[in-house]
Protein backbone atom coordinates (compact mmCIF):
# COMPACT_ATOMS: atom_id res chain seq x y z
CA UNK A 1 0.00 0.00 0.00
CA UNK A 2 2.85 2.35 0.82
CA UNK A 3 4.40 1.71 -2.59
CA UNK A 4 1.09 2.40 -4.33
CA UNK A 5 0.81 5.65 -2.38
CA UNK A 6 4.24 6.78 -3.62
CA UNK A 7 3.28 5.92 -7.21
CA UNK A 8 0.04 7.91 -6.93
CA UNK A 9 1.90 10.93 -5.52
CA UNK A 10 4.46 10.81 -8.33
CA UNK A 11 1.70 10.54 -10.95
CA UNK A 12 -0.19 13.50 -9.48
CA UNK A 13 2.99 15.59 -9.32
CA UNK A 14 3.79 14.75 -12.94
CA UNK A 15 0.30 15.75 -14.10
CA UNK A 16 0.58 19.07 -12.27
CA UNK A 17 3.99 19.79 -13.81
CA UNK A 18 2.74 19.02 -17.31
CA UNK A 19 -0.32 21.23 -16.88
CA UNK A 20 1.68 24.09 -15.43
CA UNK A 21 4.24 24.02 -18.24
CA UNK A 22 1.61 24.24 -20.93
CA UNK A 23 3.03 21.15 -22.59
CA UNK A 24 -0.27 19.43 -23.17
CA UNK A 25 0.76 16.95 -25.86
CA UNK A 26 -1.67 14.02 -25.89
CA UNK A 27 -1.94 10.62 -27.52
CA UNK A 28 -4.40 10.07 -30.34
CA UNK A 29 -6.71 8.24 -27.93
CA UNK A 30 -6.81 11.04 -25.34
CA UNK A 31 -7.14 14.13 -27.52
CA UNK A 32 -10.22 16.20 -26.73
CA UNK A 33 -11.77 19.25 -28.30
CA UNK A 34 -10.06 21.38 -25.68
CA UNK A 35 -6.62 20.04 -26.64
CA UNK A 36 -3.70 22.38 -27.12
CA UNK A 37 -3.42 24.80 -30.01
CA UNK A 38 -1.10 22.36 -31.59
CA UNK A 39 -1.56 21.99 -35.26
CA UNK A 40 -2.59 23.20 -38.60
CA UNK A 41 -5.57 22.71 -40.83
CA UNK A 42 -6.44 19.21 -42.09
CA UNK A 43 -3.20 17.16 -41.97
CA UNK A 44 -1.28 19.87 -40.16
CA UNK A 45 0.90 19.96 -37.11
CA UNK A 46 -0.46 18.12 -34.10
CA UNK A 47 1.95 19.12 -31.32
CA UNK A 48 2.62 22.54 -32.82
CA UNK A 49 3.08 24.52 -29.61
CA UNK A 50 4.21 21.92 -27.10
CA UNK A 51 7.08 20.35 -29.01
CA UNK A 52 10.42 20.82 -27.19
CA UNK A 53 13.38 22.33 -29.04
CA UNK A 54 15.02 19.81 -31.36
CA UNK A 55 18.71 19.27 -32.17
CA UNK A 56 20.32 21.90 -34.36
CA UNK A 57 20.81 19.52 -37.28
CA UNK A 58 17.02 19.27 -37.71
CA UNK A 59 16.21 22.97 -37.53
CA UNK A 60 14.48 24.73 -40.39
CA UNK A 61 15.06 28.46 -40.70
CA UNK A 62 16.31 30.56 -37.81
CA UNK A 63 17.36 29.21 -34.44
CA UNK A 64 16.80 30.47 -30.92
CA UNK A 65 19.22 33.19 -29.91
CA UNK A 66 19.66 34.42 -33.48
CA UNK A 67 16.59 36.44 -34.31
CA UNK A 68 17.29 39.25 -36.78
CA UNK A 69 13.53 39.69 -37.20
CA UNK A 70 13.15 41.29 -33.76
CA UNK A 71 13.21 45.04 -33.29
CA UNK A 72 14.52 46.92 -30.29
CA UNK A 73 12.31 47.22 -27.23
CA UNK A 74 9.72 49.97 -27.58
CA UNK A 75 8.38 52.31 -24.90
CA UNK A 76 5.76 49.74 -23.88
CA UNK A 77 8.30 46.96 -23.33
CA UNK A 78 7.50 45.08 -26.56
CA UNK A 79 9.61 44.02 -29.52
CA UNK A 80 8.18 43.66 -33.04
CA UNK A 81 8.96 40.49 -34.91
CA UNK A 82 8.91 40.89 -38.70
CA UNK A 83 9.49 37.79 -40.79
CA UNK A 84 13.02 38.29 -42.17
CA UNK A 85 13.33 38.61 -45.92
CA UNK A 86 14.81 35.43 -47.33
CA UNK A 87 13.94 33.32 -44.28
CA UNK A 88 13.82 29.68 -45.26
CA UNK A 89 10.57 27.77 -45.35
CA UNK A 90 7.78 27.33 -47.85
CA UNK A 91 5.65 24.74 -49.54
CA UNK A 92 7.90 23.50 -52.31
CA UNK A 93 8.12 23.97 -56.05
CA UNK A 94 5.40 26.08 -57.62
CA UNK A 95 4.75 28.21 -54.55
CA UNK A 96 5.57 31.89 -54.24
CA UNK A 97 7.68 33.22 -51.37
CA UNK A 98 5.86 33.67 -48.07
CA UNK A 99 4.78 37.31 -47.62
CA UNK A 100 6.14 39.18 -44.64
CA UNK A 101 4.10 39.24 -41.45
CA UNK A 102 4.68 40.78 -38.03
CA UNK A 103 3.54 40.68 -34.43
CA UNK A 104 4.65 42.15 -31.11
CA UNK A 105 6.08 40.17 -28.21
CA UNK A 106 7.06 41.37 -24.73
CA UNK A 107 10.72 41.66 -23.84
CA UNK A 108 11.92 38.27 -22.64
CA UNK A 109 10.09 36.11 -25.20
CA UNK A 110 12.54 34.02 -27.22
CA UNK A 111 12.30 32.29 -30.56
CA UNK A 112 12.35 28.50 -30.43
CA UNK A 113 13.62 26.20 -33.16
CA UNK A 114 11.24 24.90 -35.81
CA UNK A 115 12.13 21.54 -37.28
CA UNK A 116 11.25 19.86 -40.54
CA UNK A 117 11.07 16.74 -38.41
CA UNK A 118 7.96 18.10 -36.69
CA UNK A 119 4.60 16.93 -37.93
CA UNK A 120 3.57 19.69 -40.32
CA UNK A 121 7.01 21.23 -39.87
CA UNK A 122 6.91 22.88 -43.30
CA UNK A 123 3.84 24.86 -42.20
CA UNK A 124 5.04 26.01 -38.78
CA UNK A 125 6.93 29.15 -39.66
CA UNK A 126 8.03 30.44 -36.25
CA UNK A 127 7.64 29.72 -32.54
CA UNK A 128 8.15 31.96 -29.50
CA UNK A 129 7.82 31.21 -25.81
CA UNK A 130 8.13 32.69 -22.35
CA UNK A 131 8.27 30.51 -19.26
CA UNK A 132 6.18 33.00 -17.30
CA UNK A 133 3.75 34.21 -19.98
CA UNK A 134 2.96 31.52 -22.54
CA UNK A 135 3.86 30.34 -26.01
CA UNK A 136 2.90 31.03 -29.60
CA UNK A 137 3.31 29.64 -33.07
CA UNK A 138 2.61 31.03 -36.52
CA UNK A 139 1.27 28.62 -39.10
CA UNK A 140 1.42 29.43 -42.80
CA UNK A 141 -0.78 26.89 -44.58
CA UNK A 142 -1.80 26.53 -48.23
CA UNK A 143 -5.29 27.86 -48.83
CA UNK A 144 -5.90 24.52 -50.56
CA UNK A 145 -6.51 23.20 -47.06
CA UNK A 146 -9.82 25.05 -47.18
CA UNK A 147 -10.88 25.33 -50.79
CA UNK A 148 -10.04 24.01 -54.23
CA UNK A 149 -8.08 26.79 -55.93
CA UNK A 150 -4.95 27.00 -58.06
CA UNK A 151 -1.38 27.66 -56.94
CA UNK A 152 -1.61 31.31 -57.98
CA UNK A 153 -4.96 32.02 -56.32
CA UNK A 154 -5.59 35.37 -54.64
CA UNK A 155 -7.86 34.50 -51.73
CA UNK A 156 -9.03 36.48 -48.70
CA UNK A 157 -10.33 34.89 -45.54
CA UNK A 158 -13.88 36.07 -46.21
CA UNK A 159 -13.73 34.11 -49.49
CA UNK A 160 -13.19 30.96 -47.43
CA UNK A 161 -16.23 31.62 -45.28
CA UNK A 162 -17.56 32.95 -42.00
CA UNK A 163 -15.53 32.95 -38.77
CA UNK A 164 -17.50 29.90 -37.64
CA UNK A 165 -16.72 28.00 -40.84
CA UNK A 166 -13.03 28.90 -40.76
CA UNK A 167 -12.66 27.97 -37.09
CA UNK A 168 -14.44 24.66 -37.54
CA UNK A 169 -12.23 24.00 -40.55
CA UNK A 170 -9.08 23.82 -38.44
CA UNK A 171 -10.50 23.17 -34.95
CA UNK A 172 -10.07 19.37 -35.18
CA UNK A 173 -6.30 19.87 -35.43
CA UNK A 174 -5.82 23.05 -33.40
CA UNK A 175 -8.38 22.51 -30.65
CA UNK A 176 -8.66 18.76 -30.84
CA UNK A 177 -12.25 18.55 -32.07
CA UNK A 178 -15.39 20.47 -33.05
CA UNK A 179 -15.94 23.76 -31.24
CA UNK A 180 -19.22 24.38 -29.44
CA UNK A 181 -20.63 27.88 -29.01
CA UNK A 182 -20.03 27.72 -25.26
CA UNK A 183 -16.31 27.08 -25.84
CA UNK A 184 -15.84 30.53 -27.42
CA UNK A 185 -15.91 33.51 -25.07
CA UNK A 186 -14.96 36.09 -27.69
CA UNK A 187 -15.05 36.26 -31.48
CA UNK A 188 -14.27 39.34 -33.54
CA UNK A 189 -13.76 40.38 -37.15
CA UNK A 190 -11.17 43.09 -37.77
CA UNK A 191 -9.91 44.96 -40.80
CA UNK A 192 -6.26 46.01 -40.59
CA UNK A 193 -3.63 47.46 -42.93
CA UNK A 194 0.07 46.63 -43.08
CA UNK A 195 0.71 50.30 -43.80
CA UNK A 196 -1.50 53.23 -44.69
CA UNK A 197 -0.96 52.57 -48.41
CA UNK A 198 -1.75 48.85 -48.51
CA UNK A 199 -5.13 47.22 -48.92
CA UNK A 200 -6.72 46.12 -45.65
CA UNK A 201 -7.06 42.44 -44.83
CA UNK A 202 -9.82 40.89 -42.77
CA UNK A 203 -8.78 39.04 -39.62
CA UNK A 204 -10.87 36.60 -37.61
CA UNK A 205 -10.03 36.62 -33.90
CA UNK A 206 -11.05 34.08 -31.25
CA UNK A 207 -10.61 33.43 -27.53
CA UNK A 208 -11.60 30.17 -25.85
CA UNK A 209 -12.39 29.32 -22.25
CA UNK A 210 -9.09 27.44 -22.00
CA UNK A 211 -6.99 30.55 -22.78
CA UNK A 212 -6.43 29.74 -26.43
CA UNK A 213 -6.01 32.91 -28.52
CA UNK A 214 -6.12 32.77 -32.31
CA UNK A 215 -6.02 35.26 -35.16
CA UNK A 216 -6.31 34.20 -38.80
CA UNK A 217 -6.26 35.85 -42.18
CA UNK A 218 -5.70 34.79 -45.79
CA UNK A 219 -3.68 36.43 -48.53
CA UNK A 220 -3.04 35.11 -52.02
CA UNK A 221 -2.66 31.32 -51.78
CA UNK A 222 -1.98 30.99 -48.05
CA UNK A 223 -3.77 31.12 -44.70
CA UNK A 224 -1.89 32.72 -41.81
CA UNK A 225 -2.73 31.75 -38.23
CA UNK A 226 -1.14 32.93 -35.01
CA UNK A 227 -1.97 30.63 -32.09
CA UNK A 228 -1.21 31.46 -28.47
CA UNK A 229 -1.51 29.27 -25.41
CA UNK A 230 -1.15 29.93 -21.68
CA UNK A 231 -1.73 27.83 -18.61
CA UNK A 232 -3.62 29.27 -15.64
CA UNK A 233 -0.58 30.79 -13.97
CA UNK A 234 0.70 32.36 -17.19
CA UNK A 235 -2.75 33.71 -18.00
CA UNK A 236 -2.98 35.47 -14.64
CA UNK A 237 0.46 36.98 -15.15
CA UNK A 238 0.13 38.09 -18.77
CA UNK A 239 -3.46 38.14 -20.01
CA UNK A 240 -3.22 41.69 -21.37
CA UNK A 241 0.15 41.06 -23.04
CA UNK A 242 -1.17 37.90 -24.72
CA UNK A 243 -4.13 39.84 -26.14
CA UNK A 244 -1.70 42.48 -27.40
CA UNK A 245 0.31 39.83 -29.25
CA UNK A 246 -2.84 38.32 -30.74
CA UNK A 247 -4.24 41.59 -32.05
CA UNK A 248 -0.88 42.88 -33.31
CA UNK A 249 -0.62 40.11 -35.92
CA UNK A 250 -0.38 41.62 -39.43
CA UNK A 251 0.32 40.22 -42.90
CA UNK A 252 1.90 42.35 -45.63
CA UNK A 253 -0.60 42.82 -48.46
CA UNK A 254 1.59 45.19 -50.48
CA UNK A 255 2.10 42.56 -53.19
CA UNK A 256 -1.61 42.26 -53.93
CA UNK A 257 -2.51 42.43 -57.65
CA UNK A 258 -3.26 45.91 -58.96
CA UNK A 259 -6.94 46.14 -59.97
CA UNK A 260 -7.53 46.61 -63.69
CA UNK A 261 -9.98 49.33 -64.70
CA UNK A 262 -12.03 47.75 -67.48
CA UNK A 263 -13.89 50.99 -68.07
CA UNK A 264 -10.96 52.61 -69.80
Amino acid sequence: LERRGHVAVRAQKHDEEVKDSGLLAKSAESVTKRGLLCGVVASGAAGLLPQPPLPAHAIQGLTAGRVPGLSKVDSEGFRTYSRPEGKSGGHGIGWSEIPQYSFRVPEGWTEEPVSIADLGGTEIDVRFASKDEGQLAVVVAPVLRFMNVGFNADVRIEDIGSPEKVLNGFAPEILGGPVEDEDIINQETMSKRWTGKTDPLTYYVWETKTHDLLSATAFKNRVFIIALRANGRQWRNAKDALHTIQKSFLVDSSTAPIPIDNKA
